[in-house]
């Protein structure tokens, strides 16, 4: 078993390596340009769409739904520990680097979303789309297509399940001293709530949740940074500084490279909104509309919120506080940072937090897995899948998951190659629809 943990971990660091994140970075890129920047003017026109409903249109849920479905699965504890992570180890600099990230990935997100409407397929169960159906109708490579949707219903067992709702029980048992089983028991409990009901269930619910978690944390740390004003400057100078310009050790802080900072910046900004990962787009395919392009845009406001918003909220609050340079570990340094300025309330809200991102990446990947399982396996086994989904949770809450950490991980990297691949392919078609979409709105 030691053997196998090992070469995971291995693999896995290979998978994530530079050249992936520059693929990845490489990939929204070129989609920038053949879409000629349109996540930037187009911002304005996508967020309205938003709150826009189509009656006529194919599929189950609004494009609202659609997108706090996807939100739901991409805002999590990422955007607590993963943006701590990312300063710890490249330093102050790295969060213009998952800005940058964020800002190319939207084209990625827009690409995936509009591939997942125009190629998905109508079944027993709803809508079909994603990376697998675009992969098998759209690019013809159909090998790929199940390769992904493999990758995918792994990678729900565990980036989007088990670690979820052991991150969950272990920061209840820490803080509040909560048995880790009786964690799991509620998270089995309302996950079972909502899932067992399928994409309708997780719409309607994600779309209260969703909001609800992003507006309260965005307002807590809000808080924080009216309270402290006259320190938000420094905090912007030192990211666009030290995006350029290393940063020396100092305290507790043992200092950061330029490369280091480019380089955590980007893995950590890709680990949280999962552009190019080809999650996101399987919820997507789900949105009742007739025109690939209106989902798209709302799905690419996805990125910007998880990113440019939340993760930024974050950022600035660690920041402007001391403890970054203290050497205080990237699994508490967002809390404490909360508590600097709040005291007990600022780690209650850091725990609740998490504890909401966390299940609500539970719901949203329970139906990407799901999603994954039908095309494998067909559509009669779905409703055993979600009995497995479930039982899972309850699992996770209990066990040790160093390996399936880093098992997820590599599936997370496997699930990006082919998707990648599919973008690249059919970049033709994601312009020709841009084209057409604007071209009638005129």
């Amino acid at each position: 078993m030691e053997y196998i943990e090992n070469l995971v971990s291995t693999l896995s660091g290979i998978v994530w390596g530079a050249p992936m994140l520059i693929l990845l970075v490489g990939t929204g890129i070129y989609l920038t340009i053949i879409l000629k920047g349109m996540q930037f003017w187009a911002l304005p026109h996508a967020l309205k769409l938003i709150f826009t409903k189509e009656e006529d249109g194919e599929g189950e849920i609004s494009h609202f739904a659609a997108l706090m479905t996807a939100l739901a699965a991409t805002v999590g504890i990422g955007n607590i520990v993963g943006v701590a992570t990312a300063i710890t180890l490249g330093g102050p600099g790295a969060v213009f680097w998952m800005w940058v990230t964020g800002l190319v990935g939207m084209a990625t997100k827009y690409s995936e979303a509009i591939l997942a409407v125009k190629y998905r397929q109508s079944g027993e169960n709803g809508m079909k789309g994603g990376p697998m159906y675009y992969l098998t109708y759209g690019a013809k490579l159909p090998k790929l297509g199940m390769a992904f949707a493999i990758f995918t219903a792994c990678a729900a067992f565990g980036i989007g399940n088990m670690t979820q709702s052991n991150a969950v029980a272990q920061i209840l048992n820490s803080q509040f001293s909560v048995p880790t089983w009786i964690s799991g028991l509620a998270l089995l409990t309302l996950t079972a709530l909502v899932v067992l009901g399928g994409i309708k269930s997780i719409g309607k619910f994600t779309s209260v949740l969703v909001p609800f978690m992003i507006v309260a944390y965005v307002l807590c740390a809000l808080v924080i940074i009216v309270m402290n004003f006259d320190k938000i400057g420094g905090a912007f100078g030192l990211i666009f500084y030290h995006a350029f310009n290393p940063i020396a050790a100092g305290g507790g802080f043992v200092g950061a490279t330029i490369a280091a900072a480019m380089r955590f910046g980007v893995a950590r900004g890709v680990f949280s909104n999962e552009s190019g990962l080809g999650s996101a787009p399987i919820a997507a395919a789900a949105a009742i509309t007739n025109i690939p392009a209106k989902q798209a845009l709302v799905s690419m406001t996805q990125t910007f919120i998880d990113t440019l918003v939340v993760c930024t909220m974050t950022a600035v609050i660690i920041l402007i506080s001391p403890f970054w340079q203290e050497g205080v570990s990237a699994g508490v340094l967002t809390m404490q940072s909360f508590a600097y300025y709040l005291g007990d309330m600022g780690t209650i809200i850091v725990v609740i937090a998490t504890a909401l991102f966390a299940y609500s990446t539970i719901l949203g990947w329970s139906y990407y897995g799901e999603k994954a399982f039908e095309f494998i396996f067909g559509e009669k086994l779905v409703k055993i899948y979600r009995v497995l989904f479930v039982c899972a949770v309850m699992i996770g809450a209990m066990m040790q998951l160093d390996f399936v950490w880093n098992f997820s991980d590599l599936m997370n990297g496997m699930m990006a190659i082919p998707n990648l691949i599919a973008l690249l392919i059919l970049s033709k078609v994601v312009a020709k629809e841009t084209k057409h979409y604007f071209k009638e709105i005129k």
